[in-house]
């Protein structure tokens, strides 16, 4: 068979596709929400809140390193229908984010200053990142411990809780924020600390609801019936040697994307305007990619699991083409809707030009990541494979793409929409070794014991 024929993998991929778009769709309205926000309070607030958003930004790729290695070998456990290994596995993925959650704490409240002085030097934006930190340090054990149970509900193909956990945060985030920025209904006026308050309230009330649903409603996993117990040996092992490589590249990927930021920033007003625009119409579709990824590593593991070589080829070859459909499509729907976006903006002539252009670059580099993604990260990396993904996303990233942007920005001084091609560029020259990797099958491994 060349493609999966079995109708129940398609529902089940698209289901799960929907709603985990749908989920990080919200998640990243959030953001969204708390910069108009703030950013109609005061400018200082909104850069104060950024700046500590860089360091929630690097919070993030642990917490996605624990939860994606997670992902990669219960979703085989769950494939062979085994429930107690993945109930071990969270545990210790849960006891490693507690121990994470510990250190990171830690140097919130030993360096705050130098740490925020990483992304600034202003000393106005720093106080007020001062006053955000105090509050939003205490998010970051919470965000950790949700994702993780979060991956692991995903991992046995439980996705719904997760959207609706989302929509109550962004509703809750979003009053509470209205509420104690500006003063509103009798509160008093909070500016910044208002947005903190509102931003833990919302992640207090994740992880409160997963533990009900795990306590009360979760049926297949059924955590919390099961006592806290050592890890197996081999357990632990086989979950080093898949973390080790994910987190180091998660890590790496997550140091450039601040630095090709400042690339632009240093270049001009009419760069970073135009930039900020067309990026925020990617981000937005980028959503639905980042979904298949997650998805393809869930769909690849369970199939894994199954135990039957010729459909786990199956299923990456029919993933790697609905992916370059959905690049395809998503390209063509930012490509067009470029005019009508733009809009909405209030830019000078010449901003405005360069954001269309950008846009129309950043319809073509949508494509190249729609597939290149989704089969390094997650039909590749999710089969177990997570050594490709490490070694490739150093070379493109840190041997290539870095060392070109530097040079085509500050060197040669190119026009600002090549310096952001040659940016994002390694989302379409990752595609040929991610293709060559893909068709070896060398990348399917079996990780259960």
């Amino acid at each position: 068979m060349f493609f999966i024929k079995n109708k129940n993998f398609y529902q089940t991929l698209f289901k799960m596709l929907i709603i985990v778009a749908m989920q990080n769709l919200v998640a990243y309205s959030v953001n969204m929400i708390d910069n108009i926000m703030l950013g109609s309070y005061s400018q200082a607030a909104l850069s104060g809140a950024a700046t500590v958003n860089q360091v929630f930004f690097m919070v993030q790729q642990v917490a996605l390193s624990i939860g994606n290695t997670l992902i990669v070998i219960t979703s085989q456990y769950w494939g062979e229908q085994r429930v107690d290994p993945i109930r071990s596995l969270t545990w210790h993925s849960l006891k490693l984010g507690i121990g994470t959650s510990a250190g990171i704490l830690a140097v919130c409240f030993l360096f705050p200053v130098q740490l925020l002085q990483i992304f600034t030097s202003s000393d106005a934006i720093i106080a007020e990142g001062l006053v955000y930190l105090d509050l939003i340090k205490w998010t970051f054990p919470l965000f950790i411990l949700s994702n993780i149970l979060i991956s692991a509900l995903r991992s046995v193909q439980t996705v719904a809780i997760s959207f609706y956990i989302s929509m109550i945060s962004l509703i809750v985030n979003a009053g509470i924020n209205y509420t104690l920025i500006f003063g509103r209904f009798g509160f008093p006026e909070m500016g910044i600390r208002g947005a903190a308050v509102g931003t833990l309230a919302a992640r207090i009330l994740e992880l409160v609801i997963i533990i009900v649903y795990l306590i009360h409603f979760d049926k297949k996993l059924e955590l919390t019936k099961h006592a806290i117990g050592r890890t197996d040996t081999g357990l632990r092992r086989d979950y080093r040697k898949s973390f080790i490589p994910i987190a180091m590249a998660q890590i790496l990927w997550g140091v450039s994307v601040p630095m090709q930021t400042a690339i632009l920033g240093h270049l001009s007003d009419d760069a970073i305007a135009a930039n900020s625009v067309a990026t925020t119409f990617y981000q937005y579709l980028k959503v639905i990619v980042i979904a298949m990824s997650s998805v393809s590593s869930v769909m690849i593991g369970n199939t894994i699991g199954r135990g039957d070589r010729e459909k786990v080829k199956a299923a990456g070859r029919t993933l790697s083409v609905i992916d370059v459909g959905i690049g395809l499509t998503l390209g063509l729907i930012l490509f067009l809707l470029r005019d009508p976006l733009l809009s909405m903006y209030d830019l000078t002539p010449s901003a405005s030009v360069m954001a269309r252009n950008l846009i129309a670059i950043m319809s073509i580099i949508m494509v190249g990541m729609s597939y290149q993604m989704p089969v390094s990260f997650g039909v590749i990396q999710g089969s177990g494979d997570s050594k490709f993904t490490l070694k490739m996303n150093l070379i493109s990233t840190w041997l290539i793409v870095m060392p070109l942007s530097f040079l085509t920005a500050f060197v040669l001084k190119w026009p600002v929409e090549a310096v952001v091609f040659v940016i994002q560029s390694d989302q379409i020259f990752k595609g040929l070794p991610t293709f060559l990797r893909f068709r070896s099958y060398n990348w399917i491994h079996k990780l259960t014991n």
